[in-house]
């Protein structure tokens, strides 16, 4: 089977880590949840660590006003 292409745009985004980091990147490879290398690992926990920010209101969607800060 094909993979389709990715319907939304791309931008590319260099991070650099500590080996820690990494080697915990590759033990979620390896759990096949979290794609197929480590870069698509730290992808996905950066998208659901997102998520949960837009859930819990600390941020806001994309053209939605600003969160505001308590002083």
């Amino acid at each position: 089977m094909t993979k389709t292409p990715n319907q939304l745009k791309t931008a590319p985004l260099r991070l650099s880590t500590s080996n820690a980091v990494l080697e915990y990147l590759k033990q979620l490879v390896s759990t096949g949840l979290y794609g197929r290398n480590h870069t698509e690992a730290a992808e996905r926990l950066i998208s659901r660590g997102i998520e949960q920010l837009l859930r819990d209101g600390t941020i806001k969607r994309a053209g939605d006003e600003a969160p505001k800060r308590s002083s």
